[in-house]
């Protein structure tokens, strides 16, 4: 039987991930608080403030800047406090809409930034349901077969924080996640129709302990798959909680 094996959410995308037990999924949304900031950078044309949706290209993530791999983050929805990790830096905390936080913000996380890059320079708030690689509300899904299969064929063991993903799922048959394209599953009480693979990108190359690259796992994918795809999206039909062991099926 598939379950539920980890949980995680991005706040401001490309910098932390926060790992979770429990979430409420609503129709038309992603993750609660994931991906609802995101960092400008002065090749963009992205100003401070609220914003539409836009291009992964107009941030900075970790495709550019591996060394944002490696950061850790913790969102308190209730106050709106946002705790950021990183093994080359302070801890910092910060509540990401107030200006002067997000002032703050951008000067701790320069030190990480590759000098050869455009140089972040705002905090900005996603407008709507968040500012993730896609424009349409998609909730990402990987099971930790493919993982394992993928790991073999690279010679090591790669973490799941690799992938970026929101849910992960136990006890599915490596790829098959690519079969339920176009059908259903119900994950705890959500139920969420599959729509298409997520093509990756060199963010998943980098060892999040290290901030390194260390593994060509866009050459793998491409040499034994014949692609660069892993995991699944999905946009949430029905809403519902979901939580760590919940169980999952194909309807």
């Amino acid at each position: 039987m598939k379950t539920v094996s980890a949980l995680f959410r991005h706040p401001i995308k490309g910098h932390g991930r926060q790992e979770l037990t429990h979430v409420s999924l609503e129709i038309g949304q992603v993750f609660p608080f994931d991906r609802r900031w995101a960092v400008a950078h002065d090749a963009s044309n992205i100003a401070a403030g609220p914003q539409d949706w836009a291009h992964c290209l107009n941030f900075s993530r970790g495709a550019k800047a591996p060394a944002l791999m490696a950061m850790t983050a913790y969102f308190d929805e209730a106050t709106g406090q946002l705790a950021l990790n990183h093994p080359d830096l302070p801890t910092i905390m910060i509540n990401p809409d107030n200006a002067e936080d997000a002032t703050r913000f951008i000067k701790w996380v320069q030190p990480i930034m590759p000098e050869n890059r455009a140089k972040s320079n705002a905090l900005v708030r996603a407008n709507g349901y968040g500012m993730t690689d896609q424009k349409h509300p998609y909730v990402s899904i990987n099971t930790t077969a493919s993982l394992a299969d993928l790991s073999r064929k690279a010679g090591t063991d790669m973490s799941m924080h690799r992938f970026r993903g929101n849910i992960w799922l136990d006890n599915a048959k490596p790829w098959e996640e690519f079969d339920w394209i176009g059908k259903t599953i119900r994950i705890g009480k959500a139920v969420l129709k599959v729509e298409a693979p997520i093509t990756r990108c060199l963010a998943t190359t980098v060892d999040t302990e290290t901030g390194l690259r260390d593994v060509e796992t866009l050459e793998l994918l491409q040499q034994h798959w014949g692609h660069k795809d892993f995991g699944i999206f999905a946009a949430v039909v029905e809403p519902g909680n979901i939580g760590l062991s919940d169980t999952v099926e194909v309807l």
